[in-house]
């Protein structure tokens, strides 16, 4: 399998020495997991690599012959002021330093200094790069208010402009590796999400999908890290990992808002450092799949209270994508409705039917708790007793009557719901309001309303009489 490359952009190396060179080259990708790396050998090739390379970062040594690193940075900054510049000098000095600094480089390091210092640098570069180049990214997919990919979402059936929206932004997050967290509730959809993010991704590797709620933290490892032979009573053999099976592709965790504070300390090393330990191993390895994760619960709350480390929910909300529950997308009910009953009857081997016009309405007044998931079983239950042309509603009738309504009063912060400055309204005033709610979230139509109000239709229609005739 073709090698991922490490980031997406190259990072140019320029120094007149080849032994530096190879052995930066080396580090970089075995301490840091950097391989998408140009090795320059003669300073007067770097100007035209740059306009030819996808080239991110540069580190650049000062003391050269042709041209000097001294020369080289300000026609650099001039011509690319995108692209940081490492200064990477064989002497400690500070003048020297100073005046690199000035001149607009990123950073200056010493060849014999500390190796891990370098690499914790270059790190820090390529991820403002990367920041950088996301958000130019998401402004630009913005402005231009299309998708470019259109067909890794035609799973996701919608017509809603907040869900358009998050399609612009999973297309413009694609091409960076830092994690995603998905959250929203049950039902939403997160999976297909997850599924969008890696297709847009171009990862040569596999979609990987694990469900870590409940896994006690040696499974967990287990089942991420895999083990080596004998690493414990009954492992015969080595075993690889979901990480490892995910390799140059995506590892998504679902309800990772139930993952234990122990393996929670395990996920934080994988994301931070880019490295694993199988079990009975203490030899490490490297992940270069893409992470997403998915709940649906808040972090933010589980954080506060200690539930989730804070430094590993900062790690894994680097890029967020909320998904809204249906009730806050109604306008997507007819569509998903049309497309779940030819589903289900392809499925069944049934003949699609037609359903009332007033089953979208009944629909989009009831909130949806199990949302997505709860319309297509509400959907397979009608059809699976279906036999006319015309699909019935006793049974959405009868699962929406199934969940127990819940009124949501708007009250102020005193917890008074009227205004306390103001009279208090009359009987038959809070009544013709509430009729006048009803009929408009109902289309008018007096069956539903009835349904929302808690009355009978004959009832509701006396009191539209009556009201009718005070109006007259």
């Amino acid at each position: 399998m073709e090698e991922t490359l490490y980031p997406s952009f190259s990072v140019l190396l320029v120094d007149d020495e080849n032994a530096w060179l190879r052995i930066m080259s080396m580090t970089l990708n075995m301490d840091g997991g950097i391989n998408n790396v140009i090795r320059c050998q003669d300073s007067r090739e770097v100007m035209g690599i740059l306009e030819s390379e996808n080239v991110g970062l540069i580190l650049l040594d000062i003391n050269m012959p042709h041209i000097s690193g001294k020369e080289l940075l300000p026609q650099i900054v001039s011509t690319y002021p995108g692209i940081p510049v490492i200064i990477v000098s064989g002497l400690n000095q500070v003048d020297t330093a100073v005046e690199s600094m000035q001149n607009g480089a990123f950073d200056f390091y010493v060849k014999t200094g500390e190796k891990e210092r370098l690499l914790k640098g270059i790190q820090r570069a390529i991820k403002t790069v990367d920041l950088e180049r996301e958000n130019r990214e998401i402004i630009s997919r913005f402005m231009k208010g299309r998708l470019d990919r259109p067909e890794a979402f035609k799973d996701i059936i919608t017509c809603n402009q907040k869900m358009f929206s998050i399609f612009q932004y999973i297309e413009a997050i694609t091409v960076s590796s830092k994690p995603v967290l998905i959250t929203g509730e049950s039902g939403v959809g997160k999976e297909l999400i997850a599924r969008s993010i890696h297709e847009l991704s171009n990862r040569k590797g596999p979609l990987v999908t694990v469900n870590v709620a409940g896994l006690d933290d040696s499974v967990f490892s287990d089942t991420l890290f895999g083990h080596s032979r004998g690493a414990f009573t009954g492992a015969d053999s080595v075993r690889k990992g979901l990480v490892e099976n995910a390799s140059q592709g995506t590892l998504f965790m679902d309800e990772i808002g139930d993952l234990s504070v122990t393996s929670q300390v395990k996920l934080l090393r994988l994301l931070q450092e880019g490295e694993y330990f199988p079990l009975g191993s203490d030899i490490p390895k490297r992940i270069s799949a893409r992470v997403i994760v998915a709940t649906l619960q808040d972090l933010e709350v589980s954080q506060a209270s200690g539930k989730m480390r804070r430094d590993l929910y900062y790690r894994l909300c680097a890029h967020h994508v909320h998904v809204p529950p249906l009730r806050e997308r109604k306008d997507d009910i007819p569509v998903l409705l049309d497309h779940f009953i030819q589903q289900t009857a392809d499925e069944l081997g049934k003949v699609k039917p037609v359903y009332p016009d007033e089953l979208p309405v009944l629909l989009a007044n009831y909130d949806f708790p199990g949302n997505i998931r709860e319309l297509k079983g509400m959907v397979f239950d009608a059809m699976s007793t279906h036999k006319s042309k015309m699909l019935s509603m006793d049974a959405f009738k009868r699962a929406i009557d199934r969940q127990p309504a819940e009124t949501v009063l708007v009250k102020d912060p005193s917890g008074n719901i009227f205004d306390p400055n103001k009279p208090l309204p009359k009987l038959s005033d809070i009544s013709n309001i509430l009729v006048n709610e009803a009929m408009k979230r109902s289309n008018n139509n007096q069956s539903i309303a009835a349904r929302l109000l808690g009355v009978s239709q004959p009832a509701l229609s006396k009191r539209l009489k009556k009201m009718t005739d005070v109006d007259a």
